[in-house]
């Protein structure tokens, strides 16, 4: 795969089919492969009009990065788990003063292990979908994340904080601890996501980032829409997801505990912080978010044929 984007020009446009199968079994220690050396990494940089698309059943062991002023790339029906060593399954970053931008990274399936190895805390594995210093206008889409600690940041840092816009759809969230994103400034719509089983917290929205927070549905979670651990607070905007008001907590398992970090604000009583100051620029129409419950864990990550979520 390295070697085909190596020789390709970097405009015409390529679309690699990775077929290549791996047994997540031979794995049986997930505190053993996280000690390894730091695994392979396909890096797709400076180039743009590239899509890798994993074939149904295909898995694979080595993550993906996409550099500097890397375009149009899209990563799509890949299934990508237990990486040995610090590595991010799908990572998005600028480099040398060139920004990746216009990614789609859409029905990829991605995890590790929320294992407690010793000494590590919660730093056993990197994170799943991580996009900084720079990186903009990406489209997460049928993901499902499932099985990690820290999923995703936008921002490597609290100085690195641009203005970026950034959409969430459609993913399936199991089983993790917390980045939801974590959002350091820039713009987010996450709409007809499915939260369940946050261990930490969710939706972490800092240094003055906005995000409106749409059709979404959460389930027996921690802090699922918090603004903690940097200096400047984060605002969101709720619009008509399952939980309507306070009343809705226990209905729904959700449960909060406060963060020793100043400033921080949880949305205990549920209400918008600040609307989206930007426009959507493109047209959709939310599902209802009892629809995602029933129906979007059969339609995300890999596997699926790349199918979508029908409500009717």
């Amino acid at each position: 795969m390295q070697a085909a984007i190596d020789a390709y020009n970097g405009t015409g446009g390529l679309v690699i089919r990775y077929n290549g199968m791996f047994d997540f079994r031979t794995i049986p220690d997930a505190c053993t492969q996280w000690k390894k050396a730091k695994g392979a990494i396909v890096e797709i940089k400076n180039k743009g009009n590239i899509t890798i698309e994993g074939s149904n059943g295909s898995a694979a062991n080595f993550g993906i990065a996409v550099k500097g002023g890397a375009t149009n790339v899209i990563i799509r029906n890949m299934t990508i788990g237990l990486l040995p060593g610090s590595i991010d399954a799908i990572g998005i970053e600028g480099q040398s003063g060139k920004f990746p931008g216009y990614v789609w990274i859409d029905h990829n399936t991605l995890f590790s292990s929320l294992a407690e190895c010793p000494g590590a805390g919660d730093l056993e594995f990197d994170g799943l979908v991580d996009n900084k210093a720079g990186a903009h206008h990406i489209t997460y889409s049928y993901n499902y994340i499932h099985d990690h600690h820290k999923v995703g940041l936008i921002g490597s840092s609290d100085s690195d904080a641009s203005d970026r816009y950034i959409t969430f759809h459609h993913n399936y969230y199991k089983n993790v601890g917390s980045r939801l994103p974590l959002q350091r400034g820039g713009y987010t719509h996450i709409y007809n996501n499915l939260y369940s089983d946050i261990k930490t917290s969710g939706i972490n929205v800092r240094m003055q980032g906005y995000s409106l927070i749409e059709s979404n549905y959460f389930e027996n979670s921690q802090n699922p829409v918090t603004s903690r651990d940097s200096d400047v607070l984060g605002y969101w905007e709720l619009r008509n997801n399952n939980i309507k008001t306070p009343a809705d907590f226990n209905t729904y398992g959700i449960n909060w505990v406060a963060s020793d970090s100043k400033p921080s604000r949880d949305a205990t009583d549920w209400v918008t912080t600040s609307h989206l100051p930007v426009g959507i620029p493109y047209s959709y129409t939310p599902d209802a978010p009892a629809c995602l419950k029933q129906k979007l864990p059969a339609v995300a990550g890999a596997g699926t044929s790349l199918a979508k979520l029908s409500c009717k």
